[in-house]
């Protein structure tokens, strides 16, 4: 290879590197690297690819990691491909407030679908912009957003009033409702 390749490739990896991000779009990284040439950008990522410099997610989305390597949430929240967080079934069930297992993860976002990403499942919840995009009780850690206890119990009856939750007492309604009103979702009491 010649020197001067190497280099560029070299500094592609640098600016990847310095960015401290594991997982791109391929728009993203058109932008980052300065290819606006849609074959050249292909093929620069297949070579990268079958080098192992790079790993194919899915079409249109790359790691720098192994996928099995990379954080279930994060790569959830990256083929989402838009605002989300972690909320609902997956947030209670690790807090100890449902008691069912989960085979997927929960996610709110404006659109609803059920994906897979290698050996990982995932369910979205579709939420109206006006509710989806107040922060109230949602917090950034690792780069994917997670709703809180209090949070995930409101969104939680935002999509089902009756839900049931194994540890009720574990819940404070009063907080709850609160975060109900300031969200603008109906308030159900209990």
């Amino acid at each position: 290879m010649s020197t001067v390749k190497n280099n560029i490739k070299n500094n592609r990896f640098l600016q990847l590197s310095r960015m401290n991000e594991t997982i791109f779009h391929i728009s993203d990284l058109a932008v980052i690297w300065g290819i606006s040439n849609k074959n050249n950008l292909h093929t620069t990522l297949k070579r990268y690819a079958k080098q192992k410099l790079l790993y194919r997610v899915y079409r249109g989305l790359y790691s720098i990691l192994p996928i099995d390597k990379v954080d279930s949430f994060l790569l959830g929240a990256k083929a989402i491909h838009g605002y989300s967080y972690v909320s609902t079934e997956t947030v209670l069930a690790r807090a100890g407030i449902i008691s069912q297992k989960l085979n997927y993860i929960t996610f709110v976002s404006s659109k609803s679908r059920r994906f897979s990403v290698g050996n990982r499942d995932y369910y979205v919840r579709q939420m109206n912009d006006r509710f989806l995009f107040n922060d109230i009780g949602i917090e950034k850690k690792s780069g994917v957003n997670f709703a809180g206890i209090d949070r995930a119990i409101a969104d939680m009856i935002y999509y089902n009033p009756r839900a049931h939750f194994d540890s009720p007492g574990k819940i404070n309604w009063k907080k709850i409702n609160q975060i109900q009103k300031y969200i603008g979702y109906p308030i159900i009491k209990r």
